[in-house]
């Protein structure tokens, strides 16, 4: 036999927890661990390097590729070996996503890339002159969006069409 705590009393010590709050805590961080695990995966943007590095030397392809540059005050689509670029002006309101959905749109049933899914991105960003990040993730989900599934980022020096200026 035990002693009561507290108390010079031979008794019992068998104390009852009450476990009933606990497990409703932990049901209910169980169910918030799993709608966040989902949310998570689904808010992913699944994002390959393109382009070549600063001090790497890019080799010519056969096939050409479509670059897309978003500077400041426009977008530039543009065809690499062929050297066909279409400049999108912003608007009143912003960049003219709609008119880069167009353009992408007439890419993609070209003959060069009916069969592709790859497609290059870079934003030119100044202090004088910024690109939010935002304005690129709107851009890559317009690609996706068009049916370019292989988004890839790269800095600007690293397109494989970059307009010379």
């Amino acid at each position: 036999m035990g002693a009561a705590i507290g108390t010079d009393q031979k008794g019992s010590v068998n104390v009852e927890l009450n476990i009933i709050p606990f497990i409703d805590l932990m049901s209910c961080l169980t169910a918030f661990l799993l709608v966040t695990a989902v949310w998570v995966n689904i808010a992913s943007l699944d994002v390959k390097t393109a382009g070549k590095a600063r001090d790497q030397v890019k080799e010519p392809k056969d096939d050409p590729e479509l670059s897309v540059l978003i500077q400041a005050d426009k977008i530039w689509v543009g065809v690499s070996r062929v050297g066909d670029f279409t400049v999108i002006p912003k608007i009143a309101s912003g960049y003219d996503w709609a008119k880069l959905e167009e353009v992408l749109k007439t890419q993609k049933g070209s003959a060069f890339f009916i069969d592709k899914s790859n497609i290059e991105i870079a934003a030119e960003s100044t202090t004088a002159e910024p690109v939010s990040y935002q304005q690129m993730v709107l851009a890559m989900d317009v690609a996706v969006k068009v049916g370019f599934a292989d988004v890839g980022l790269t800095e600007p020096q690293g397109l494989s069409a970059r307009p010379q200026f």
